[in-house]
């Protein structure tokens, strides 16, 4: 029995338990911004930058990127402002950023950015859910 304990303590020394990844709201913060300054700029190359791998494998161009956003992401694209909520992880283990955003239209959005990280220790956005949140002014 204790040489089973001895070999269940050793392996979680050497391997670790399996853990989410811990998200780190400033740095997921700051990626946003910064994209979303580039979308402002029309500087799709910029804002492509800020697009994990497996996004870019869908948008291969920042080109093609940009339009996707144009047409399907407008509160994203031109906000007229923004602020930050909830940061977690999700049941699947991926680390999100919650942020409300007042669109061009007037309306109020909430946009779920999820995160992958790189080699190099950054992060980059793996994705965006938008719906349309409830008005605050009704």
């Amino acid at each position: 029995m204790r040489l089973l304990a001895g070999l269940f303590a050793s392996f979680l020394l050497t391997n670790g338990p399996v853990r989410a990844e811990t998200p780190d709201a400033g740095a997921f913060q700051a990626v946003i911004s910064a994209q979303i300054d580039a979308f402002r700029a029309d500087d799709g190359a910029a804002a492509y930058g800020y697009a994990s791998p497996s996004i870019r494998r869908i948008f291969p161009n920042p080109e093609i990127f940009m339009d996707m956003v144009r047409r399907g992401y407008q509160p994203v694209y031109r906000p007229q402002s923004y602020s930050f909520g909830e940061t977690g992880t999700a049941a699947d283990g991926r680390p999100f950023q919650k942020v409300t955003l007042l669109g061009p239209d007037g309306l109020t959005y909430e946009a779920i950015y999820s995160f992958e990280r790189q080699a190099d220790g950054s992060w980059q956005i793996s994705g965006c859910a938008l719906v349309r949140a409830p008005d605050l002014n009704t």
